[in-house]
């Protein structure tokens, strides 16, 4: 890979890290606010209902998914992920700056609120327009590589937020890091916002999308011509479903359940979770190399197989791993599994559309599908918990992998599959050989 080929990956990706690092912190660091906008009672029952407002986020996503997406495919994939950037600063702000119950009752639940309905927003149109960033801006025989940097950042985001938290643990009182330090991520993920918007404002256009005619397409990036994808669109739901249910499972809730079922102490479970994850983001441009090689069907049917079986037993093993060494080898495989879907999803459900509705086709699917079972997972493992039959989450995850295996099965492979003419009924074999090809998508400066 040459010079220009990471310089797109890092333009594409950076971006995204600071996204997540601010969606991500909240789930890392609510065991520490949860009781600061609640009325004091069962931890539990309050650290529910923090985890309710964040599913809350997942459920505004379909929303940023079908206006942003339009943004990505009627102004260009540039113009979407600068307005993104730009909402996830300002819901940072609001969280730094919220009122605690004591101060403004359910005031501060208010702000909580508004600013998790802002980040829902903005992550779900950044999932896309990074998706199809990375996607178009690589060699056909790269794709799978240059996208799996999405996961790449998206995991490096939560791993500096439980890196912060982690050092914060070790610096701070429990009393402080609960009164007032759990704002401090929040701070930071503004000022890292407020960064990436000046980066994004000099970013390139992709090629693929400025050559394509999508510009002029008078229904581009409207769900009159998603509707002409619907089969593509319910596709990307089914694919998604046991991927994202199993990928939040084993990160953001996988802290919680180690210190809250496991019994393990707060900081041990975070640096579980921290030396899995590092080990996990690393594994990604891996795999998607493998793909650009094998194809995507084959890692996406090996992990739900492995989701299917695995499960269970890992999360019974996990309940009761007491020590460090347990619980991360646990972690680990687990998150091993599910790299066969977080390495090549993004482009895999790129490849599914026409340019002219590839951010949107990608987006609201994506964001309906995460609404329901990935921004979901923690809220039904609570619940599950609850109810004393927290067993019964461990057979939820691995069900709904099952039925993501159905849909791997019987899908099409999408690796060879030429960008430009998706849609067209022309599609033209691409493989790693041509990766050098002087046709390859690249980038262009954006008017």
């Amino acid at each position: 890979m040459g010079r220009e080929q990471w310089k797109k990956i890092w333009v594409g990706s950076a971006g995204n890290m600071v996204e997540w690092f601010d969606w991500f912190v909240y789930a890392t660091f609510a065991v520490y606010f949860a009781d600061s906008f609640f009325p004091e009672g069962n931890e539990t029952a309050n650290l529910m209902n923090t985890m309710g407002i964040f599913a809350v986020g997942f459920f505004m996503r379909p929303v940023g998914g079908w206006l942003l997406g339009r943004v990505g495919d009627r102004r260009g994939r540039k113009a979407a992920l600068t307005l993104t950037v730009t909402l996830m600063s300002a819901s940072a702000v609001l969280i730094a700056a919220a009122p605690t119950y004591g101060t403004a009752g359910y005031g501060g639940v208010a702000v909580l609120l508004l600013a998790r309905l802002l980040q829902g927003l903005s992550v779900g149109g950044e999932y896309a327009a990074s998706a199809t960033y990375l996607t178009e801006a690589s060699a056909p025989g790269r794709r799978g590589f240059a996208s799996s940097f999405q996961y790449v950042s998206m995991t490096a985001g939560q791993l500096v937020g439980l890196g912060l938290q982690i050092v914060m643990q070790r610096t701070m009182s429990e009393e402080a890091l609960h009164s007032w330090g759990w704002r401090i991520p929040f701070i930071i993920g503004a000022l890292g916002a407020a960064v990436v918007f000046y980066l994004r404002r000099s970013m390139l256009e992709t090629e693929v999308y400025a050559e394509s005619g999508a510009a002029e397409q008078k229904d581009r990036g409207t769900l009159k011509a998603l509707w002409r994808h619907r089969r593509e669109a319910f596709l990307v739901m089914a694919l998604t479903m046991g991927g994202t249910v199993a990928y939040y499972t084993y990160t953001t809730y996988l802290t919680k359940f180690l210190s809250t079922s496991a019994g393990m102490e707060k900081s041990t479970a975070s640096l579980v979770s921290f030396c899995a994850l590092f080990v996990f983001m690393c594994l990604q441009p891996l795999a998607g190399l493998l793909s650009d090689r094998i194809g995507r069907r084959p890692l996406l049917i090996t992990f739900a197989i492995g989701s299917t079986l695995l499960t269970v037993p890992i999360m019974t093993l996990l309940r009761h791993a007491g020590t460090f060494w347990p619980a991360f080898g646990l972690a680990l495989l687990a998150l091993v599994v599910v790299t066969g879907y977080t390495s090549i999803n993004a482009c895999v459900k790129a490849e599914l559309f026409p340019t002219g509705v590839r951010a949107l086709g990608v987006a609201l699917p994506y964001a309906l599908a995460n609404a329901i079972f990935g921004g979901t997972a923690e809220y039904v493992a609570l619940w599950f918990k609850k109810a004393g039959a927290e067993s019964g989450f461990y057979w939820y995850v691995a069900g709904c992998a099952a039925v993501s295996l159905v849909v791997y099965l019987t899908m099409r492979e999408t690796r060879d599959i030429d960008l430009g003419r998706v849609g067209a009924g022309r599609p033209e074999k691409q493989g790693a050989e041509t990766s050098g090809s002087p046709d390859a998508p690249s980038v262009t400066p954006a008017s």
